[in-house]
């Protein structure tokens, strides 16, 4: 089966300084971006699609995509914030305009199923292979049905500071019902709380399931994400100068308006990814305990 995975790149590190996608975390200079492609690869996937900056094509071809041109079909798509179904971009605008419009920047280049990921988190190679059984098991009648692996919220903080996380619940059949964006989560003083929008501190079950922006979808999930996206902009209460509108926002309201399920599958997968810069240790510590366990190549792309 034909499975695409699209990796969303087009962010600079808002946190910290640099591309951070393309920082070195493996020992021989490997970027997560490689060990996600590899452990897509290895679950069944066969395409990979960056979406990023045009600007920085030529970068990413040299530093990611030349490495695994011989092993799978690799395409790039461009996220410019002049790409919007509906309206104009008001003149003040400086950004794009978040993960659902990134996703959409490769509707036309994606005719399989495809799984969707951030260039800069490590998700473990069992929640692609969880995912990609899913896709592969769709009947063609089933084409309204995406899937998300659903991680354990206290296995996704950073202990370098503050973490945005898609707050997730599944219904009696273990499909997702509800997802809220939670964009402050951490631990204080031995609680683990988020910030809301008034500032105020609220206490969140560690135990809670989460996303980490990693989703399974078959080709018809572009239209009901460029619907949502088109509501986005027509909606008077969006502030056109700066709001972005989010992947869990789509999904959220295909869900409620009964437009798509979305199944959460279990995984033990742990993830991790670098938030912040003393992040990055971390990180790199644990791909060479994967690499001492057998589980990656010392030098993953030379066999």
């Amino acid at each position: 089966m034909n499975m695409t995975l699209v990796i969303m790149a087009a962010g600079m590190g808002n946190r910290y300084g640099g591309l951070k996608q393309i920082d070195p975390i493996g020992p021989n200079g490997e970027f997560i971006i490689d060990y996600s492609i590899y452990d897509a690869i290895k679950a069944g996937c066969n395409h990979v699609v960056f979406i990023i900056k045009e600007e920085n094509l030529e970068i990413f071809r040299e530093t990611v995509g030349k490495r695994i041109e011989g092993r799978v079909k690799v395409e790039y798509a461009f996220q410019r914030m002049e790409d919007i179904p509906v309206g104009e971009v008001p003149p003040e605008r400086k950004k794009p305009w978040g993960t659902t419009q990134a996703v959409l920047a490769c509707k036309d280049i994606v005719k399989d199923a495809f799984m969707v990921i951030n260039a800069d988190d490590f998700y473990g190679f069992e929640s692609y292979k969880v995912v990609f059984d899913y896709l592969s098991s769709l009947k063609t009648d089933e084409k309204d049905k995406y899937c998300m692996p659903g991680y354990i919220l206290k296995n996704t903080l950073s202990e370098n500071g503050h973490v945005a996380r898609g707050v997730c619940r599944a219904d009696k059949n273990g499909c997702l019902s509800h997802i809220v964006e939670r964009k402050k989560i951490m631990r204080n003083d031995g609680r683990t709380q988020f910030c809301d929008n008034n500032g105020a501190w609220h206490d969140i079950d560690e135990d809670s399931i989460v996303s980490m922006n990693f989703w399974g979808f078959t080709p018809s999930a572009f239209r009901m994400l460029e619907e949502g996206f088109s509501s986005f902009l027509k909606d008077k209460s969006t502030d056109l100068s700066n709001d972005e509108y989010y992947l869990v926002s789509s999904i959220g309201e295909g869900i409620n308006g009964k437009l798509c399920m979305v199944k959460v599958l279990s995984t033990s997968a742990k993830w991790f990814g670098v938030t912040y810069q003393a992040d990055k240790a971390l990180v790199a510590g644990y791909i060479q305990a994967h690499i001492n366990n057998g589980d990656y190549p010392v030098k993953l792309w030379e066999q």
